[in-house]
């Protein structure tokens, strides 16, 4: 069998579950793999044959989506002839990571694909979501990567075909601790929004930021470049964790037993719709960053326990694979 699979570059997550199915899946079949988008801070550690810039979500200063960059900083023409030229024929089956390119070019072509992703449960209707729907946020969930056959993660299985997260074996291995200060990952926050509230609250706080080169401390905040390694240090003996209302690094969070406060980015319906989920599960969140609340949190005793197995060979096996 020979297998393509693609996968979305905008976030980190996507790269992150590809890490733990791409070896899987060699042990199975024949497979190459595709990436798209211009927005993730981690590197893949294993070959990728086809790269495109594909279509990125892109976000201002104060934690939101910026349409006029995702407009104009886009190219929508060179995705339409992508779409159009991409040449998939010789796959026996196309696993799509919420990848736009080969999920339209799929479709077209009516060729065999299945969505395997996070944004696949939003299509289920038992997957919590926010009291105020957003039809623009429906729209693209519904017709970014468009799919008949989907296998959704989140972080409870609220529907059959939705399963628990992927946890990568790099998180597995570490041996939590907590030392007495708090990481910050909010990409889509400026560096100066972040240390004007957080320097205010008398806490340790090591902050990973896409904008940073260098290692900087500044009063009681430490602001790294995004690196793998001291990230997965820092992580593995953090109190809690602070960040944007994505997938992965909250499922880490509760896996690895951190207080976990969530900030939906704005106007990403994805994110509103996680934080949807982890509300009802008792996580803090806020819609900004909040001085007020943070420190609310910070001051709580909420604890969570969750089962995430290490089950992902079985589901390819199983539900994706069908050997």
């Amino acid at each position: 069998m020979k297998v393509l699979y693609a996968f979305q570059g905008t976030g980190n997550g996507h790269v992150a579950r590809a890490q733990e199915i791409i070896p899987i899946l060699k042990k199975y079949a024949s497979v190459d793999t595709l990436i798209s988008g211009h927005q993730s801070q981690l590197k893949a550690d294993f070959p990728i044959d086809f790269s495109h810039r594909g279509i990125s979500l892109l976000y201002n200063k104060k934690g939101g989506i910026s349409y006029k960059k995702i407009l104009f900083q886009n190219n929508y023409l060179q995705a339409f002839k992508t779409i159009k030229n991409i040449n998939l024929s010789q796959y026996d089956l196309i696993i799509n990571d919420y990848e736009p390119l080969t999920g339209w070019a799929s479709k077209l072509r009516n060729l065999n694909m299945i969505e395997l992703s996070h944004q696949a449960s939003m299509s289920f209707e038992e997957t919590p979501k926010p009291l105020k729907k957003d039809f623009f946020g429906e729209l693209i969930l519904e017709y970014y990567v468009p799919s008949e056959r989907k296998i959704g993660f989140h972080f409870e299985n609220y529907h059959p075909q939705i399963k628990k997260p992927v946890i990568r074996h790099k998180i597995r291995n570490l041996n939590p601790q907590k030392k007495g200060f708090y990481l910050v990952y909010l990409p889509s926050f400026s560096d100066e929004n972040i240390f004007k509230v957080l320097n205010e609250i008398p806490v340790e706080w090591k902050v990973f930021s896409k904008n940073r080169l260098s290692y900087e401390r500044n009063k009681n905040i430490e602001f790294f470049p995004v690196d793998e390694v001291e990230y997965l240090k820092n992580f593995e003996n953090c109190d809690g964790i602070l960040c944007n209302a994505g997938f992965e690094t909250p499922a880490e969070a509760l896996f690895m037993d951190k207080k976990l406060f969530v900030i939906p980015i704005h106007n990403q319906y994805e994110q509103e719709c996680n934080a949807a989920a982890l509300d009802l599960m008792g996580v803090s969140n806020s819609k900004i960053l909040c001085k007020n609340e943070i420190e609310k949190w910070l001051n709580s005793q909420l604890h969570f326990k969750v089962d995430y197995p290490d089950d992902i060979e079985n589901i390819l096996l199983k539900d994706v694979l069908a050997l």
